[in-house]
């Protein structure tokens, strides 16, 4: 196997959408993304604008991603496909999407469902972030700070 993470480009927008729309946890559809103002034309624009999007590929197969709001200081999604689980690609990307905020930033946050069967919980504890509190319906708001 071979992995390769690297910026994505206004290119890989339909990998992207079709990497979003195969997972089974927190999944969304295209037509809910839109309703989130999540649309192919964002994400284009957000790629455009600013490196806050990178893919993991395996075998040269679009396998997974990750994407910050660099201003706010999110990680704004996370997701890898159920196909390339287990393979270490969702640390690696992490690990960027970490790094390029802390640039910017001393404490990073991100949002995610934080009902008890949702595996991302697990994950994001595991890389040292804490959960700080709930935010609406099911989501929990967790933190992370600057090492040092």
């Amino acid at each position: 196997m071979q992995a390769l993470i690297r910026a994505a480009t206004q290119y890989d927008v339909e990998s992207l959408f079709t990497l979003r729309t195969s997972v089974v946890q927190n999944h969304l559809s295209v037509e809910q993304m839109a309703d989130l103002g999540i649309t192919p034309q964002v994400l284009a624009d957000s790629i455009r604008q600013a490196p806050c999007v990178w893919m993991a590929e395996v075998n040269g197969q679009p396998a997974a991603f990750s994407m910050i709001d660099l201003a706010a200081g999110e990680v704004f999604a996370m997701f890898v496909s159920p196909a390339y689980e287990n393979l270490g690609l969702g640390r690696q990307l992490m690990a960027v999407a970490e790094a390029a905020l802390f640039e910017h930033h001393e404490t990073l946050f991100l949002i995610t469902d934080g009902r008890d069967e949702i595996r991302a919980n697990g994950f994001y504890q595991r890389l040292g972030w804490t959960m700080v509190g709930s935010v609406e319906g099911d989501d929990v708001r967790y933190e992370k700070s600057r090492a040092r």
